[in-house]
């Protein structure tokens, strides 16, 4: 296996992902970033669903300033919709990604919008 960043990513999410897992009691926040937008969803992998999501691409997410200003935003509302579906202890999976930057600014908005992990 090669040395590139994105192959690099996989063998981090590979070794996170064997310790970490969501349950509907515990779901795992999952958070994926690319160049432009940043996604996180709760997900309970014991039954294999998404309990709940937010995403900088959705229609009524329209933001202003840089993407960290989008990844606090996007943690708001991923903790507004898990406290509307209940949820308020979560296991957090920063899928490979260092925890710095946009993954940081999600998560601690996250914790500050009610979310603990």
């Amino acid at each position: 296996m090669s040395n590139l960043k994105s192959n690099r990513r996989l063998r981090i999410k590979r070794r996170i992902r064997k310790n970490i897992s969501g349950t509907s009691a515990r779901p795992r926040l999952s958070v994926f970033r690319s160049n432009k937008q940043i996604y996180a969803q709760l997900i309970d992998d014991i039954n294999g669903v998404t309990l709940a999501s937010a995403s900088s691409y959705e229609k009524d997410a329209s933001f202003k300033g840089n993407k960290i200003d989008q990844a606090k935003s996007i943690g708001k509302k991923i903790a507004e919709n898990a406290s509307k579906a209940g949820i308020k202890d979560i296991v957090f999976d920063r899928n490979g990604y260092l925890y710095h930057g946009r993954i940081k600014a999600l998560a601690e908005s996250a914790r500050e919008n009610g979310l603990k992990f």
